[in-house]
């Protein structure tokens, strides 16, 4: 057994580092992925809630920029680049999970954690993982995100939010790669 060991222990990490069966999302495939979306994304906006509904319709195109940082180790995303209602997105690794900072035009700045059992290849999840500069009992505030690819250089951004302690609304962004 002895003899042993050191196999089995190559073999025990090789398979814990393998994806799972059934195409199982990583942080790493998750990560690679949204680092796949770098560029000039444009398009439009449906809100769910009045407020939503009334910004969407008003703001016409919307433009999303991505574009790496931090020697690749960061995805930044920017909405609506240049405006007053200007938001980055910070997306990176953290061990084994993906973290998503919101800093929005608000003042807060709600984190969103990858919810690997809700993603997959062509969605990723992300749930409400604390932030700074709200209470999320009674603020404003994105509470979680969902990307999905509805096509080669197509995607769907779609953003909930919460105010007193529940779901007031929302917005989903329909954008396609500039140039495509």
């Amino acid at each position: 057994m002895r003899r042993l060991m050191p196999q089995l222990l190559a073999l025990a990490l090789v398979l814990c580092a393998a994806p799972a069966a059934g195409g199982e999302v990583t942080a790493q495939s998750a990560f690679e992925r949204l680092k796949g979306l770098e560029g000039t994304w444009r398009g439009a906006a449906d809100g769910r809630g009045e407020e939503a509904e009334a910004e969407a319709e008003a703001a016409g195109e919307m433009v999303h920029e991505i574009k790496l940082s931090a020697n690749g180790s960061v995805v930044m995303e920017t909405m609506s680049p240049g405006t007053p209602h200007e938001m980055i997105n910070l997306y990176h690794l953290d061990g084994d999970d993906v973290v998503l900072t919101h800093y929005c035009s608000s003042g807060n700045q709600p984190r969103m954690r990858l919810d690997r059992e809700r993603s997959g290849a062509d969605r990723l999840v992300f749930d409400y993982d604390g932030g700074t500069n709200h209470d999320p009992a009674v603020d404003h505030h994105i509470h979680s995100a969902e990307i999905r690819w509805v096509g080669e250089n197509r995607i769907e951004s779609d953003w909930t939010a919460w105010g007193q302690g529940r779901e007031m609304g929302g917005m989903t962004f329909h954008l396609a790669r500039e140039g495509e």
